[in-house]
């Protein structure tokens, strides 16, 4: 199964250990783009509606398109009193929309698993002259090498899956991250801003368990080698005060169409 499709079976796990964003993020994509209740934007990949309600706070019409049909269904029910929200069971790259038709298309941290040569040539094509186009894209992070709980989890991760060094990983987000001003270049946007806000978030081993299964290389692990990972992690957590400082950066991507 492709691993976008994953996040469709941990809905109330998604809901409940996936960041927020913070306020920040979204004001200044407010700032930036002009939203006011006359608006029209589209939100591809809306989960279960982190990146939603304070859009929808605006008054502005919001089509949220999903892949997932149960995350859908979520985020529909979710914000059944907003009236300004239609959701949109779909992969964006397959539903039809008219040319120049939002004011604003924005994703959070799911642009990533819509190819790039699609992705982005079709958010220029449905967004209006002098529309706005707001990616972002939160990634946690426990690296702190002075840290023991960080120290022994990231062993127990080299026992039990050696091929997950730190260079891989680097390599996937660099693969993911470095290329997204050039794409949005490309397609034509101008007017280009990168901004980074930082968070932070405590939880107890049992929660970070709950957030590692918000992740789709942890979900798509072999149970033989995900169980007892997990037990490895909660288990060292817990013995060590059973607390583990998440550091949330999130990466905010801002362009017109001339």
């Amino acid at each position: 199964m492709d691993k976008k499709y994953l996040f469709d079976k941990i809905v109330l796990n998604y809901e409940k250990r996936r960041p927020n964003y913070g306020s920040k993020v979204f004001q200044d994509i407010i700032n930036y783009s002009g939203l006011t209740k006359d608006k029209s934007i589209i939100e591809v990949g809306c989960g279960t509606g982190q990146a939603t309600e304070p859009f929808l706070k605006t008054q502005c019409r919001i089509t949220a398109v999903e892949l997932g049909e149960n995350l859908g269904l979520y985020t529909k029910k979710k914000f059944k009193d907003y009236t300004n929200l239609e959701v949109i069971i779909s992969a964006f790259e397959d539903y039809k929309f008219d040319d120049n038709k939002f004011d604003m298309l924005y994703s959070a941290t799911a642009f990533h698993w819509i190819p790039a040569e699609i992705g982005y040539k079709k958010s220029y094509r449905i967004i209006k002259s002098g529309g706005a186009l707001a990616l972002f894209w939160n990634k946690a992070s426990v690296k702190n090498k002075d840290n023991i709980v960080h120290r022994n989890i990231q062993s127990i991760y080299d026992e039990f899956l050696p091929q997950w060094s730190k260079k891989a990983i680097n390599n996937e987000d660099k693969y993911l991250y470095s290329s997204i001003i050039n794409e949005i270049k490309k397609c034509g946007f101008i007017d280009i801003e990168f901004k980074t806000y930082h968070n932070t978030r405590v939880m107890t081993g049992v929660e970070y368990i709950e957030l590692l299964n918000t992740y789709s290389d942890h979900i798509a692990l072999d149970e033989s080698i995900r169980i007892p990972l997990f037990k490895a992690i909660r288990d060292t957590i817990e013995e060590l005060g059973d607390e583990i400082i998440i550091n949330d950066t999130v990466e905010l991507y801002l362009a017109r169409k001339d």
